[in-house]
């Protein structure tokens, strides 16, 4: 009898473990929602939508930085002085961003500019995925978690660009779900937002931004401790962590020297005045709307839990609030940080609502729903990475990016006039002049291009009073040896020197236009008649 049911206890024992291991296996083989959301967002964004993966380089900034990489790749070091502008040349020069340059580079020379976009779009999804697993963390139910998710990526779609920043995106609300997770179970993985943030340091100046919430976590602390919520073993581990990070942050190649620049740069008035990313939103767009959908919600929350004494989320909110009111680029990251935090409380707010309702209201039933399908969004298997690869497959070649978009910059005038371009003294736009840089550097030099920080107040108002055909541009010109000039139609200096004597037209496609000092060396002629208006149907 006794023998009898140990056997039985022994098959018990292994049907049990046959179906952990069953469970197991299919935890891990069948799709989760967090998986289809990571694809959802790479189709929605990016294989499906109208801009397709060009979209990812509107901006470009991505030019210069992918020939700084090239440049260390080739080196061996990183550069300290200015390798792209006759404006400054050799001049001090903060390479901030490096290691991302590094990155972007090493997959150029991989895959091309389809290698780029491709990382790109993946740190866009993971930042989405990450957004809503902390909210469901922080115990938001999935039917207010997805479309406040979703919101925060609409209102990021403003700075979706393959360029460093998109590190910042993905870390920023990995470091706080991080320290989150610490102050409900402390335990030892909390350290490693230490080597974290030495590496974030060499990716992008976002890493300032994490210090700072980490210094509002300690303050809010001790203002909920004031509150007679003791808090005094947590603001101890904070301010270790937050002194840690803090001294991470000087592992750079710049040393104390890159946070004097950064603060500068943040804090001066001309850059606010003249880049237009670190400019108030407008609320125009779309992304933008949604944006000032989640700052109200933002606001209300804030109210909330003050009157419950807590201190934290609401420090966190408001001044990512403020950052983002001040400068536009601000604000996803203001979504990536808010969203969980709002998702997590309207849940609280429903959950409360519904408990005071009858059994089997529609609020009820949608809420328990949202609780059933839970467990299906907090899995993560290898399908995310399966659809990935066949979208990857699946896309045809034509889809892909081999240069940056016609509709921004005019990239067959600018080969058609290489030449010229590339061994001249050209005047253009910063973000003609980053892509002059990625078409024909080591040959090409720049009066000015992206990096706003490295030119300054002085010729960031020069190239500003050129761009407008303002008062000193005869000056200028001369001040700078200019022979070519490669500006939008639209611009007001193109109208100034069509009535100059001094500059010939060599071609005008209806959106960029060419001109050359007359009786300089390199004069050309016009294109003919005929080719000129094909390439404007064509546009």
């Amino acid at each position: 009898m006794l023998k009898a049911i140990r056997v039985d206890k022994l098959c018990v024992a292994s049907l049990a473990s046959t179906i952990g291991s069953s469970s197991r296996w299919q935890r891990l083989l069948i799709p989760s929602f967090s998986d289809c959301f990571f694809v959802a967002v790479l189709i929605w964004l990016f294989a499906a939508s109208a801009g397709g993966w060009s979209s990812l380089l509107l901006d470009g900034d991505a030019g210069w930085h992918i020939r700084t990489g090239e440049y260390i790749l080739a080196h061996g070091q990183i550069p300290t002085h200015d390798i792209f502008s006759f404006s400054r040349p050799d001049a001090p020069w903060f390479a901030w961003e490096w290691l991302s340059d590094v990155i972007y580079a090493s997959l150029f020379r991989a895959a091309g500019l389809k290698g780029v976009v491709l990382l790109a779009g993946i740190l866009i999804a993971l930042f989405s995925t990450i957004i809503l697993r902390f909210a469901l963390w922080r115990g938001a139910n999935p039917m207010v978690a997805v479309p406040l998710t979703l919101l925060a990526v609409g209102s990021s779609t403003i700075h979706f660009l393959a360029r460093p920043h998109l590190f910042t995106l993905l870390l920023l609300p990995l470091a706080l779900w991080l320290v989150e997770m610490d102050r409900r179970s402390p335990g030892r993985r909390l350290w490693l937002l230490i080597p974290l943030t030495s590496v974030w340091t060499n990716l992008h100046g976002g890493f300032v931004l994490f210090l700072a919430l980490l210094a509002l976590l300690v303050a809010g602390l001790a203002v909920e401790s004031w509150m007679r919520q003791p808090r005094r073993s947590q603001i101890l581990r904070y301010s270790i962590l937050l002194a840690g990070c803090s001294l991470a942050t000087l592992v750079n190649p710049f040393g104390l020297g890159l946070h004097r620049h950064i603060l500068e740069y943040l804090h001066a008035d001309w850059i606010r005045n003249m880049v237009q990313e670190f400019q108030a939103p407008t609320f125009r767009s779309e992304g933008q709307i949604q944006f000032e959908l989640l700052l109200i919600l933002g606001l209300l929350v804030s109210a909330i839990l003050l009157v419950q004494r807590r201190a934290v989320e609401p420090l966190w909110i408001i001044f990512l609030a403020h950052s983002s009111l001040t400068s536009v680029r601000h604000a996803p990251l203001y979504a990536a940080i808010a969203s969980p935090i709002l998702a997590a409380e309207l849940t609280a707010l429903w959950r409360q609502t519904i408990s005071l309702k009858r059994n089997n209201s529609f609020s009820q039933i949608l809420y328990q729903v949202g609780k059933d399908l839970e467990p299906m969004f907090r899995r993560t298997t290898t399908w995310g990475a399966l659809a990935f690869c066949i979208i990857l497959i699946a896309t045809p070649p034509s889809a892909w990016p081999i240069n940056f978009p016609k509709e921004i910059f005019p990239v067959e005038m600018i080969h058609r006039h290489s030449e010229r371009l590339s061994a001249g003294r050209t005047f253009t736009t910063d973000q003609w002049a980053d892509y002059l840089i990625f078409s024909f550097y080591p040959q090409q030099r720049v009066f000015v291009d992206g990096r706003s920080d490295f030119y300054g107040e002085a010729m960031g108002r020069e190239y500003l009073e050129l761009l407008q055909g303002g008062f000193s541009t005869e000056k200028i010109l001369k001040r700078y040896s200019f022979d070519t000039l490669l500006i939008p139609v639209s611009s007001p200096l193109s109208q100034v020197l069509k009535g100059r004597a001094g500059w010939s037209v060599l071609e005008d496609d209806g959106r960029a236009i060419l001109f050359a000092a007359r009786g300089s060396s390199r004069e050309e002629t016009q294109p003919k008649p005929n080719e000129k208006a094909q390439y404007s149907r064509r546009l």
